[in-house]
């Protein structure tokens, strides 16, 4: 069955996302700041179409999926500048009681909640569906996704994510966005020593190379072993698609979610505060894969 599906947020994750509904048949409607990105895929497909407002995109669809930056942009999105007022601007100014909005974003958990309340006022659910993979794996629909809300309406948006990934539900709202910010500290902490490992084996006259293979094929192996030393690190490509400020963002709602619940998680402070550091030297628009080369500097400089 098809739905008349709203999807605001057409960026690097967006866009493939979105192309994967149009693929299945779903009526699209788009939002973006840049409308030049909703008006590309538009073109491509009959029965995509770019709104002119969000409140308008609220009302011609259900449901509507967020795919957006941060907890605060995805507020403004649904609730608009007048927030809870219903003569807003925002997608639930559109939207009517029973309706479903999906947040697939990277927010924060506590947020999320916050965000249900408010739309629970209205009659309306939320789920927060986050996801793993990266662009290749949202081009190719082999996401992975994970859900957090109500059974209900976990159910309901069941039909739309099974066609970008596989859905793993998590628990109560709010759950979702908890596990992707956890999932990529584990990930940023494989990315991390995975770097000092390598430059250290470079150090000392091992090949970076076959220090890797080695790592992945022993119990070092990650992601960033597996994904991305040969392909955007060192080859020096550093254009994998994920931000560094992106990692830095979702490394600090896992530790802010730790702070809130009175756990003291060196690691993780670690992680973050270093993160920091890459992202404040490498400056804005700086791929994730580029903490190796931030780290090669900070560790003396590659040839030294």
């Amino acid at each position: 069955m098809t739905q008349a599906v709203g999807f605001v947020g057409i960026g690097n994750m967006g866009a493939p996302m979105a192309r994967r509904l149009a693929e299945a048949g779903h009526r699209l409607m788009l939002y973006d700041l840049d409308r030049s990105a909703a008006g590309a895929l538009a073109a491509a497909f009959d029965g995509v179409s770019v709104s002119d407002s969000l409140a308008a995109l609220g009302a011609a669809s259900d449901p509507v999926i967020t795919m957006l930056p941060d907890s605060p942009a995805v507020r403004r999105a649904i609730l608009g500048d007048g927030d809870r007022d219903r003569d807003g601007d925002g997608v639930a100014a559109g939207l009517r009681p029973g309706a479903l909005a999906i947040d697939m974003s990277s927010s924060a958990p506590t947020d999320t909640q916050a965000l249900g309340e408010a739309l629970a006022e209205r009659g309306i659910d939320l789920v927060d569906a986050p996801v793993s993979g990266g662009v290749p794996r949202a081009r190719d629909g082999s996401l992975t996704i994970m859900a957090g809300g109500a059974p209900d309406a976990v159910a309901r948006a069941l039909p739309v994510l099974e066609i970008m990934g596989s859905v793993r539900a998590t628990g109560a709202l709010g759950t979702g966005h908890a596990m992707k910010a956890l999932n990529n500290y584990v990930s940023a902490a494989g990315l991390l020593a995975t770097c000092e490992a390598l430059i250290v084996a470079g150090r000392f006259g091992l090949d970076p190379r076959v220090a890797n293979e080695i790592l992945k094929s022993s119990t070092g192996r990650n992601n960033t072993t597996d994904l991305k030393v040969e392909r955007y690190m060192l080859g020096r490509a550093f254009d994998s698609g994920f931000a560094l400020d992106l990692m830095r963002k979702d490394v600090g709602i896992a530790r802010t979610l730790a702070g809130k619940l009175d756990l003291d998680a060196p690691w993780l402070a670690a992680c973050e505060a270093l993160l920091i550091e890459a992202a404040d030297s490498l400056g804005p628009g700086a791929d994730h894969t580029e903490a190796f080369a931030f780290l090669e500097q900070r560790l003396g400089g590659p040839d030294r």
